[in-house]
């Protein structure tokens, strides 16, 4: 209103008096008002409206105060906390995208079961200790599936191996144990897993007896049992995955790529100090 009274005086040359009784408003007010300088914190809150409003555009709207916190602080070399952010994406009208539910999944069983020996204690002392892996199912074009299968590792929460396929078989399974063991000797991790048909079958019971890891597997229709790498699914499927269309099974092959390098470089969590999971990993 006060920005109206000014403009409408300075361009049309109208009375203040006058346009201050238009707008039932006090002329001291309005002169409050044109003397009114932003304080200091003010044009620091302005200043990182700008940086978070930036920032949520460019990661398309995935990020919530949270996220938003570390790297902005780290950009910035401030240690603004979790409330400020949150007050501002609030004041800015700024939500993070919500992650689906995943529903429960209930496997039949097969050949090699192994016990809960994970037991969800997903804590690790050091790197290539504790891994969990699992397939997802990830949709293209007309209703064409392409099948993710990746490894998490519990240290630190990076993934260490990932292979994309069109066919959720024993092979795809296959292939992301040896592409985890590639450049790594004398590592015998627990890897746990659900009991999907792939990790109760003959082939990767030989695997297991080749590279020395010890099974654990969930218990049938508990998803909490894996959840390293459920939250993992979570979090790419609600900032990247449902976000975009994919026509071909490459689009979606660029977008798990483009999707994994960011995460393991480059999103920072509390969890990790402030850390994203391959900078945590090389201060073990």
């Amino acid at each position: 209103m006060y920005q109206a009274i000014q403009e409408l005086h300075t361009d049309k040359g109208y009375a203040i008096l006058a346009l201050c009784k238009l707008a039932k408003v006090a002329r001291s007010a309005y002169y409050k008002w044109l003397k009114w300088k932003p304080s200091k914190r003010e044009l620091e809150n302005l200043s990182l409206a700008k940086e978070v409003k930036l920032r949520y555009d460019k990661r398309k709207g995935i990020l919530g105060y949270r996220q938003m916190r570390i790297p902005l602080n780290r950009k910035l070399k401030k240690m603004y906390n979790k409330k400020r952010y949150h007050r501002i994406m609030r004041t800015l009208g700024l939500k993070a995208v919500i992650r689906r539910k995943r529903p429960n999944d209930v496997r039949a069983t097969q050949t090699h079961i192994a016990e809960n020996v994970m037991n969800r204690e997903f804590q690790a002392a050091a790197p290539n200790m504790k891994w969990c892996t699992d397939v997802t199912e990830l949709k293209y074009g007309n209703g064409r599936k392409s099948y993710l299968s990746a490894i998490i590792d519990v240290y630190d929460n990076a993934i260490v191996s990932w292979v994309l396929s069109p066919s959720n078989n024993n092979k795809l399974v296959m292939d992301t144990v040896k592409k985890a063991y590639r450049g790594k000797r004398g590592i015998k991790p627990l890897l746990h897993s659900d009991r999907g048909f792939q990790y109760t079958s003959h082939e990767y019971n030989r695997l297991k007896m080749k590279y020395g890891f010890t099974k654990s597997m969930s218990r049938v229709s508990r998803c909490l049992d894996n959840q390293p790498i459920e939250r993992f699914w979570g979090t790419y499927k609600a900032e990247s995955f449902y976000l975009k269309k994919y026509d071909t099974y490459d689009d979606v092959l660029e977008d798990v790529r483009n999707y994994i390098q960011y995460y393991n470089n480059y999103r920072y969590t509390e969890r990790l100090n402030g850390l994203s999971p391959l900078e945590y990993r090389r201060t073990a």
